[in-house]
């Protein structure tokens, strides 16, 4: 077995790729053998009997039980070696460990959550120890949802309202891809994770520096939700195109919505549109984002609010007058923004649909 991928198949990194690996090699190999001696026959027959032989013309054969049985004991013999070995493989698969260690997994559009049982969360990133048993618990906020790792040879469906589990265990470090197998909309070619491979030691120190730092400021709080709730997958940082609008020159525009009318891209206005997506779309856009960024913390709102106001001018200039000079005081001023449905506010939108400073010049 080549642990270094085939032009048929990628890297092997688990325990139980080689099982996998070799049913597909023996389903392979005799679909070959089977093919071949089927071509081969067809091709001898009709250059034995072609038009301008004189080859005698054997008689009628009517009966040969040799050939029926033949055609109907070795496929069953085939298929059942496949079901057998296939059933044994998918046992194994299905069938955690006792003592595994258990990673939650959310899926959501576009992107995928793994809680950890510290309570440490990570969005589009997950990290393992090698030769240690993995289970994953997952479920999905939204539609459904498929994790494959083609590295580990696992793949499941991740459903809402429901928990399905899988699990594996890798045997070499490294970085693999974790994909989402299962169409679900229009950003699902981009639901990607990393599965990271570590070492017992190298895994139990980068689980106790995981997650957001206590002490960042707002706007380092916003970046690295910024990444870790997927926000990237929609929303550019440079002016580019997306599936939702860029979040560049955002904050303090005039923003133009679907209906005509014009609001004021202020905080507020982009606090409300993360709690409440959908109640006003931005011209030009489809309101596609989902509603379970509603469950974030105030604590994470500002960091995200603060972290916006920082990609337009008008933003850092107010911070800047505020007496920001850094980013571990740049989003100082975004504190300060109002928390409460009681103060007055501007029409919310989706970042989902949230202008960008293009739309509000149309």
């Amino acid at each position: 077995m080549n642990d270094g991928g085939t032009v048929w198949l990628p890297e092997s990194a688990s325990t139980l790729a080689p099982t996998i690996d070799s049913l597909f090699y023996f389903v392979y190999w005799a679909s070959v053998i089977i093919f071949a001696g089927v071509v081969i026959a067809m091709l001898y027959l009709i250059w034995k009997y072609r038009r301008e032989s004189h080859a005698d013309r054997m008689k009628l054969v009517e009966e040969s039980r040799l050939i029926e049985a033949t055609w109907i004991v070795l496929p069953t013999i085939l298929v059942l070696v496949v079901f057998v070995w296939g059933f044994r493989a998918y046992i194994k698969v299905g069938v955690a460990p006792p003592d595994a260690y258990e990673i939650r997994v959310t899926g959501k559009q576009w992107l995928w959550e793994f809680e950890y049982p510290d309570g440490t969360s990570t969005t589009g990133e997950l990290h393992v120890p090698v030769d240690r048993p993995v289970k994953l618990v997952m479920s999905s906020t939204d539609v459904l949802h498929s994790f494959f790792v083609p590295a580990f040879r696992v793949k499941h469906d991740v459903l809402p309202n429901r928990y399905t589990s899988v699990w594996f265990e890798a045997t070499k470090e490294g970085t693999y891809k974790a994909l989402c197998t299962e169409y679900c909309g229009a950003s699902h070619s981009q639901m990607t994770a990393n599965v990271t491979v570590q070492d017992q030691g190298e895994f139990e120190s980068w689980l106790k520096s995981a997650g957001i730092p206590s002490d960042a400021s707002p706007v380092e709080r916003g970046k690295i939700l910024y990444e870790q709730q997927g926000c990237n997958t929609c929303h550019s940082l440079d002016g580019s195109e997306g599936t939702g609008p860029t979040w560049k020159g955002l904050y303090g525009h005039d923003a133009q919505l679907a209906d005509g009318s014009t609001v004021t891209a202020d905080a507020n206005y982009i606090r409300q549109s993360i709690l409440k997506p959908g109640s006003q779309i931005a011209k030009g856009y489809q309101n596609i984002m989902p509603a379970s960024y509603g469950s974030l913390s105030e604590r994470e709102l500002t960091g995200l609010v603060a972290f916006i106001k920082k990609q337009s001018e008008k933003g850092r200039a107010e911070l800047k007058a505020a007496g920001a000079t850094s980013d571990s005081t740049a989003a100082a001023a975004a504190d300060s923004i109002s928390t409460g449905d009681e103060q007055q506010q501007a029409p919310s939108g989706p970042p989902g649909a949230m202008p960008s400073a293009e739309a509000s010049n149309q």
